[in-house]
């Protein structure tokens, strides 16, 4: 009998592993339509869809290991991280996904909202969110739109020593922000960002990468801890904010 072993499981959608097969069980059939259109879209390695029945998706598990777990050391090679972004660059210049994402207005708005309740519930000091809100503020500009995964955490990039196997969880792609996917790759392992851009191939406005490190992290805690995550863990969400100070 194979072991069932759960991956990651919310309110939301979870995500079980038998064996080689993984299964992600969601209530939101749109976003495994955009995981299914995207992976046949991106021109970089994913796992092979083995079967679909609403409201579950089989997927084949990828050789190799995760490039990290956000909090710890990532046991990866830098070769293994230049790797990473040069898969990054290649999903960057193929063409667009027809769904757009989400625009600079909705972020600010919910950018906004979330900085309020971190200091109304008491979640965090107010000089902490005030200055990783003025970081922040570097990513809420113009931008020409990419290809994102949009979600591009390093758990979800497989590498096999120094070779990139395949990238999971495509459900947030959309149109988006080039320096978006490079800041969430790195986001807890800054120390690596020189790797990844040296993959990726092209200058870096590093100023917006922290900018998307302080945003991502101030509007992920609500949501982490409703569900069920610590962002106060070491290396997590809320040292990156303070890290920003």
């Amino acid at each position: 009998m194979e072991e069932v072993k759960v991956v990651v499981a919310h309110q939301a959608c979870a995500t079980l592993r038998v064996g080689d097969t993984f299964l992600k069980i969601d209530g939101d059939q749109t976003r495994t339509d955009v995981e299914v259109q995207a992976m046949a879209m991106a021109p970089v390695p994913t796992p092979e869809i083995l079967w679909r029945k609403p409201p579950v998706l089989a997927l084949a598990a990828l050789p190799g290991t995760a490039l990290g777990r956000l909090g710890e050391p990532s046991p990866a090679s830098s070769t293994a991280w230049a790797a990473a972004g040069a898969v990054v660059r290649k999903l960057h210049d193929s063409p667009l996904p027809p769904w757009p994402g989400r625009s600079i207005d909705e972020l600010a708005s919910e950018l906004d909202g979330e900085c309020e309740w971190l200091v109304t519930s008491g979640t965090l000091p107010a000089d902490l969110v005030t200055r990783n809100r003025q970081v922040a503020e570097a990513a809420l500009r113009p931008w020409t739109p990419v290809f994102v995964h949009g979600d591009l955490q390093l758990a979800h990039v497989f590498v096999e020593g120094d070779e990139v196997t395949g990238v999971i969880d495509w459900s947030e792609a959309s149109q988006g922000d080039a320096l978006f996917d490079l800041a969430i790759l790195t986001l807890g392992n800054e120390d690596r960002l020189d790797d990844v851009v040296a993959g990726y191939g092209t200058d870096v406005d590093l100023d917006v990468v922290r900018g998307w490190w302080s945003l991502r992290s101030l509007v992920a805690i609500r949501w982490l801890v409703e569900h069920g995550f610590d962002p106060a863990a070491p290396g997590c969400e809320i040292d990156v904010l303070r890290a920003g100070m």
